[in-house]
């Protein structure tokens, strides 16, 4: 008997053809002796649109929503260019897979998608579509050299094992549909019903948006000031000259100008002393190894021209060829399982390099650490040398392989020197300090050489007496901080808006990024990048990137603020990773998503922030009596009552003539009392008669609930 095994891509599959020398390729799938190897392309399956439950969907109208259906369904997935109709590739390849699935010498299918959230769910689909009978396994890999798949072909699990990772993977899916759906096509319709450009509202969508426009205002609002430092040039006995800054009190910095000025003119023709002399060995740690993140920001930020969703898309190429292991990770660590494998790994890459007599294998906490490894471990090479690689997968290769062996080469070691001179002047109260580096071990230095930027020191010993050559006042002037670029955004996302001052990733970071308190996950985050660009709501300048007016104006007006907020986003991906964990219901997740998105959408319905942007005329034979006080559109007179002309874009101003409020004090609503009402904000009312008899005026306003959405009158009387 056979089993089924599918891959998530072609490619896939021909690795795991070629680690059983499986050679004969039929249509859709590779033939052999114990394996029949198919893939699919990524998702062959969608969720049924709105249209799909119920046709009147079709039209997009404000009452129709929300939206929400009883059951979800698949259907296999629309053309890329023809949304309307159905992608022929995935349908030919979904029947292929059924075929072999239901042959007679087939007892059981392995998916062999990738080991996540969304590879489970790739699989999982077709099984549910198919009501899948036949047992099925799943092979968990982190690479897809000969070796792992053999090695993964031994340790099959029963795909029910890998039923929290499916939920997480579902959970997502329709998490992201209800919101989606429902807010995009709300939307679009209260604030952008006669463009026809959509308004995409997404759960990682706006809060990712929202880190670029808090970064956009910081700007904007930022009062720069100004400071002033005063440097001493001094010169030693053998001619070499250094720098140092004066302290005063501990403080190097004067508001005044003429304070370090002065203190400039005391120092000509003066001499000083080195009154303390502090070295100190300091050791200079290799980066951690990559996690997506991570490499996604160093490559944007070192190479122009690079997006993180390119990174992506390059790493993944590298993936599939069996050149790197899984690239959608989080972790900066490896098993402590992988320790002689990564030797292995170590003693190919390493042969050849100029330096390979320094390259070491170490085991320690920085490289192997369980603790700081969820589900993937961290991004590095395989085994296997890469051959014909172009110029875009060797730039990636190359900083996955140098960022791997620098953790097998010494601690760069450098000695820090601060020096502390004191001038022989009396109304000279202060120092000069000045620190400067020296590297004694380069170490992995040694792997990217870059240009030190760090000062070196001339010799010099405690009491020596060193010559004053110039002073000097710098202004310095305190910088806005700079627009986010997406290294930056990277970052905030991954760790939830937490700030790190490191750029080294501490115990704390790592604890953050583990625990799944996110924006998105490593494998979406790229995507959701280039999608904020597609819609127009972010720009590029240069390598930075900066909101649109679109972006700025949909940030500000958005009323179901939760969406905006980073510790609400955060704690919705926290419960995606509990679910996966076993710690949290899928059903119980999806409630949550659906009370936000009913009230979200009750939200926007009743917003009018951007209901004066619509012009609407005058209809032909009617006359308006006045501005709409919410849009500034004509109210005209209708069989029923007064209304806004603009209540095809949402706006609800009506006075109907059967008021039962105005009925009640005697009176009948007419076009005069409305001209009034429009112009004034009131209308007055005289004789009117209370429940004891009394006779009283009032003025009345028709003043809008901002809870409801509904109007109600509000009298005040006229003593």
């Amino acid at each position: 008997m056979k089993k089924v095994i599918i891959a998530e891509k072609p490619s896939v599959a021909k690795n795991i053809a070629d680690a059983f020398n499986i050679k004969t390729r039929r249509d859709g799938y590779f033939d052999g002796d114990d394996y029949l190897i198919t893939w699919a392309f990524g998702h062959l399956l969608q969720l049924y649109d709105a249209k799909d439950y119920d046709e009147n969907m079709k039209a997009w109208r404000l009452e129709k929503f929300p939206f929400i259906p009883e059951k979800f369904q698949y259907k296999v997935k629309c053309d890329g260019v023809h949304k309307a109709s159905v992608d022929k590739g995935a349908e030919k390849q979904i029947n292929i897979i059924k075929s072999l699935i239901d042959r007679d010498d087939v007892d059981g299918v392995i998916s062999a998608t990738d080991f996540d959230r969304e590879g489970q769910v790739i699989g999982d689909e077709l099984f549910l579509y198919f009501n899948e009978k036949k047992p099925v396994f799943r092979i968990l890999l982190n690479e897809w050299t000969a070796e792992e798949v053999k090695k993964g072909m031994t340790n099959l699990k029963p795909n029910e094992e890998m039923k929290s990772l499916q939920d997480a993977g579902i959970g997502r899916q329709w998490a992201d549909w209800i919101i989606g759906i429902n807010l995009t096509s709300v939307a679009t319709l209260r604030y952008n019903p006669n463009d026809k450009k959509i308004l995409n509202i997404g759960r990682v969508l706006l809060p990712t948006l929202k880190i670029i426009y808090d970064r956009d205002k910081e700007i904007e609002n930022f009062e720069s000031s100004t400071y002033y430092k005063l440097i001493a040039t001094f010169k030693t006995k053998n001619n070499e000259e250094f720098e140092g800054t004066y302290y005063e009190n501990d403080n190097e910095k004067f508001d005044d100008k003429e304070i370090p000025e002065n203190i400039a003119k005391l120092l000509k023709d003066k001499s000083g002393e080195i009154i303390e002399k502090q070295v100190e060995k300091k050791k200079d740690y290799a980066p951690l190894l990559f996690n997506l993140s991570n490499l996604q920001g160093y490559v944007t930020s070192k190479y122009k021209g690079w997006t993180s969703d390119k990174v992506l898309k390059v790493a993944q190429s590298l993936y599939e060829k069996k050149f790197i292991t899984y690239p959608r990770t989080g972790s900066v660590a490896l098993e402590e399982s992988l320790k002689d494998r990564t030797k292995k790994v170590l003693d190919v890459i390493k042969k050849g390099l100029p330096y390979e007599s320094q390259i070491k294998f170490i085991d320690n906490k920085r490289i192997f650490d369980n603790s700081k490894v969820e589900s993937h471990s961290a991004i590095v090479p395989t085994y296997m040398k890469p051959t014909g690689l172009n110029k875009d997968e060797e730039i990636v290769y190359t900083v996955i392989k140098n960022r791997f062996i620098m953790q097998f080469l010494p601690i760069a070691e450098y000695e820090e020197t601060k020096l502390v001179s004191k001038v022989n002047e009396s109304s000279v109260k202060g120092v000069f300090v000045s620190k400067g580096k020296v590297q004694i071990v380069e170490g992995w230095r040694i792997v990217e050489k870059t240009e030190t930027k760090d000062t070196i020191l001339p010799m010099v010993s405690e009491k020596e007496i060193v010559d004053v050559t110039d002073g000097k006042v710098n202004t310095v002037t305190k910088k806005p901080p700079k627009l986010h670029n997406e290294k930056t955004l990277l970052r905030v996302m991954e760790t939830c808006g937490k700030s790190f001052k490191d750029e080294e990733d501490t115990e704390e970071m790592m604890a953050s990024i583990l625990s799944g308190f996110s924006i998105g996950t490593p494998a979406t985050r790229a995507e959701t990048i280039k999608k904020l660009k597609d819609a127009s709501y972010i720009q590029a300048k240069g390598k930075s990137l900066t909101c649109t007016e679109l972006g700025k104006t949909l940030i500000e007006i958005f009323p179901a603020k939760e969406l905006l907020d980073l510790e609400y986003t955060g704690r919705l991906e926290k419960t995606l990773s509990d679910i996966e964990k076993g710690k949290f219901k899928k059903d119980e997740f999806l409630s949550m998503i659906k009370e936000f998105t009913i009230n979200a959408v009750d939200l926007i319905k009743k917003d009018t922030s951007m209901l004066k942007n619509f012009k609407v005329e005058v209809p032909n034979g009617t006359e308006s009596l006045g501005a709409c006080p919410i849009c500034g559109n004509p109210v005209v007179e209708n069989d029923k009552g007064f209304g806004c002309t603009n209540w095809k874009n949402g706006c609800n101003f009506t006075v109907w003539k059967n008021d039962k409020f105005i009925a009640s004090i005697g009176r009948k609503v007419t076009s005069q009392m409305i001209e009034l009402l429009l112009k004034n904000g009131k209308v007055g009312f005289r004789n009117l008669k209370s429940k004891k008899g009394t006779t009283y005026a009032a003025y009345l306003k028709y003043v809008r609930d901002d809870k409801t959405g509904y109007y109600k009158w509000e009298m005040e009387f006229i003593k």
